[in-house]
């Protein structure tokens, strides 16, 4: 195979799947096993990536920079609108924090997906690399179960690719986030129960109409799109960061971050992967309670199939209701491999949290991202980030699709009578 620039390698049985024709002729599974998960590999010197982050004469101007590593053959069926080039802000401010109140120097990036060009969220890289993969292999159909933001995401990039998406959302998922779906006129399914109903519903419905379904947070085009982040990180600052915190619901990013270590091993730009934090709601936080538990029991054989599992959970962030967390076995293996941990936030504060993010850059979080930069204030608590720690916290999205979140922030306005009524102002 070493004509082509790609192919799917069987992580059980070891086949090698040529091309995303055969791998989508057989639903997404080995041809040979049945195995649902491979690995992407690819033909070219993995040297050339290093060129790719220090030749400044290539712009980066979206995640397609590093073409030569993502599973398309022809350009011609590229469909991007920016997505992937978003700078790494450095946030002083909670530098300052952690050592005015822990005494630790530490140094804090915050990696703003909230600026994506498509629909301002993490899920926009992944989406413009599988509707463009499904745009060069001819599929005219997907369905795709979602809470929210994979939903409008893949709405967005498949409509351009003129694909027709059907979209299963749990009962409680946002209307705002309906609404987005419906303006690309692609079709919403709400189903009338949770997120695992939604994702059950969708299943027998990609089998009974041979329609492709997402493959969910191992699907090879979303790990080989989302790996990219790396390449990012190592471009702009030259180093990835050995702490890495962000809000969970699936876990795609660990499992794209692991992805991209394998490419870079031996080239001397990457050393261990960073500890992963990863952040659940208090409201839906399955796979907090599986590794709390676990940890308190010392990792006892058999742990990581051992996690509970809530239906219909309420949380005040749907995007992150995942009750059932299928992935669990791998994103735990993944915290414990890095010494990482995984907590729970407390939805009470996520307003406080986006206030304070608000007030301190201009930049305003949606809930998801309040969660992970509340995991990072209760990281600090606990005392999982130490002293000398560079800490990258991934702002999921902006507050675009969350307009009830945004009414929660006002907390400045004065009803007023007359000139009586009003004072000199003072932001500070």
């Amino acid at each position: 195979m070493t004509h082509k620039k790609f192919y799917l390698h069987c992580t059980k049985c070891g086949y090698d799947v040529p091309d995303f024709k055969e791998w989508f002729q057989h639903m997404q599974k080995c041809p040979k096993c049945g195995c649902t998960i491979v690995d992407v590999k690819y033909t070219a010197d993995l040297k050339s990536i290093k060129n790719l982050m220090q030749d400044e004469s290539k712009e980066a101007n979206s995640v397609w920079r590093y073409f030569d590593f993502l599973p398309l053959n022809d350009k011609a069926n590229i469909i991007s609108r920016g997505e992937g080039s978003i700078p790494l802000e450095q946030w002083a401010f909670l530098e300052k924090y952690a050592f005015e109140k822990y005494k630790l120097s530490i140094k804090v990036h915050a990696y703003r997906n909230d600026l994506n060009q498509g629909t301002g969220t993490f899920k926009d890289v992944a989406a413009a690399v599988a509707a463009s993969v499904l745009k060069e292999n001819g599929v005219k159909e997907y369905c795709v179960p979602s809470t929210g933001n994979i939903a409008n995401a893949f709405a967005h990039y498949m409509a351009e690719a003129g694909i027709s998406l059907s979209v299963f959302i749990p009962s409680d998922a946002l209307m705002a986030n309906e609404a987005e779906v419906n303006s690309y006129g692609q079709r919403i399914y709400r189903v009338n129960g949770d997120y695992a109903m939604a994702k059950k519903i969708a299943a027998e419905y990609s089998a009974k109409y041979g329609i492709l379904m997402s493959g969910g947070n191992t699907d090879p085009m979303r790990v080989e799109a989302k790996k990219t982040m790396v390449f990012e990180w190592l471009r702009q600052i030259g180093e990835v960061p050995n702490v890495y915190v962000q809000a969970l619901s699936g876990g795609t990013g660990p499992i794209a971050i692991e992805k991209a270590y394998k490419e870079l091993a031996g080239l001397g730009l990457v050393d261990k992967m960073p500890r992963f934090i990863m952040v659940q709601a208090s409201g839906c936080a399955p796979m907090t309670h599986g590794w709390v538990k676990a940890k308190k029991e010392g990792f006892p054989e058999g742990w990581l199939t051992s996690y509970p599992i809530y239906d219909n959970p309420k949380t005040s962030v749907p995007t992150l209701a995942t009750g059932k967390p299928g992935t669990y076995p791998i994103i735990a293996k993944l915290v414990k491999d890095t010494n990482g941990e995984i907590i729970e936030f407390n939805e009470a504060y996520l307003v406080d949290i986006a206030r304070l993010i608000a007030f301190e850059t201009t930049v305003r979080i949606g809930p998801a991202a309040a969660i992970a930069v509340g995991g990072f204030f209760e990281s600090l608590h606990a005392g999982h980030i130490k002293n000398g720690d560079k800490v990258l916290l991934n702002i999921g999205e902006g507050v675009r699709r969350a307009p009830d979140f945004v009414e929660e922030m006002i907390y400045t306005t004065k009803h007023i009578d007359s000139i009586d009524d009003c004072t000199r102002f003072d932001r500070n």
